[in-house]
């Protein structure tokens, strides 16, 4: 028997740096929950559409403009849905609790405050993650400054130290540097498992897909981690031990990787859709692929020569 799923349009809707969440009434499935103000798509409707409808009803605003955050594919004991999520920038109107539901506007940071239902739990971790995601690396304490400087130049808010090439001698002055850099200018710092770094500051840890594989379960001690994938299983797993993203590779050819075969967008968007986790595009790409890789279904792009 073929299974229903309810494919749901979500609206995550910005204004002034706050998110507007309401709450669902007490009567409804996840009755109780807070949760981001959307609907059920109408036979034969884009998913745009019935956002603009279903915002229109809930809260009275009028979508402008509207772009891809993640997809969510959940199954509950009683219920499977696909929520259609959307970042909302641009409406008309002044939003307002048309159907008498609870309503609040929030910052990112206390959305940890309130309950929401188990799918919206990695959509709250895609709005907290930027879409950009730099990769340092470098011969020399010189060069990694310099590509440092340019990434954030570029404006670039969260960046992997990588610096794999980086003479193991010079290893602990170059995480200095960047560590302080990064701090100062407010760039959250993700540190790659395969550094021998021990006791290092770090907002998360990226594992290489070497250690994503030999990670049973989600390692202690850190705000975020993220892994590199390459394929289904690695992503499944990497969902499993808890990663709050991953990021996959590669999407184009590149001459780093050049015996790869790249997945193309098609084929980075099909892999997407069997997960529920934000995920980086990486592998050929540059910061105009962003569009592309939104419209794909990625949190963004990650990369090395990208942002420098």
């Amino acid at each position: 028997m073929h299974e229903t799923v309810t494919h749901v349009a979500v609206g995550v809707i910005w204004s002034d740096g706050k998110i507007l969440i309401t709450q669902r009434a007490q009567q409804a499935h996840q009755g109780g929950f807070w949760e981001f103000p959307g609907g059920k798509l109408e036979p034969g409707e884009c998913v745009q559409t019935a956002l603009r409808r279903e915002l229109q009803e809930e809260v009275g605003i009028l979508v402008q403009d509207s772009t891809p955050l993640i997809k969510i594919n959940y199954r509950y004991p009683d219920k499977r849905v696909l929520l259609d999520v959307r970042q909302v920038h641009s409406f008309d109107g002044t939003a307002a609790p048309h159907e008498g539901q609870p309503m609040r506007w929030v910052t990112p940071q206390q959305l940890q405050d309130f309950a929401f239902p188990a799918a919206n739990q990695a959509i709250i971790k895609a709005i907290m993650l930027p879409d950009r995601y730099a990769i340092l690396e470098g011969h020399s304490l010189q060069e990694i400054e310099h590509r440092l400087q340019r990434i954030i130049a570029n404006r670039v808010s969260m960046l992997q130290l990588r610096v794999k090439a980086l003479p193991s001698s010079e290893l602990a002055d170059v995480y200095a540097r960047v560590a302080e850099r990064c701090r100062h200018v407010g760039i959250r710092l993700m540190l790659n498992s395969d550094l021998p770094l021990n006791n290092a500051w770090a907002d998360g840890l990226h594992l290489s897909s070497r250690s994503l594989l030999a990670s049973l379960a989600r390692p202690v001690g850190y705000q975020w981690l993220s892994a590199s994938c390459h394929n289904l299983a690695e992503l499944r797993h990497a969902e499993r031990i808890g990663v709050d993203f991953a990021v996959l590779a590669p999407v184009l050819p590149t001459t780093t990787h050049a015996n790869a075969t790249p997945l193309g967008w098609q084929g980075f968007s099909e892999l997407l859709e069997q997960v529920n986790i934000p995920v980086f595009a990486l592998g050929g790409l540059s910061q105009a692929d962003l569009p592309q890789a939104l419209t794909a279904g990625a949190q963004g792009i990650a990369g090395i020569s990208a942002f420098q």
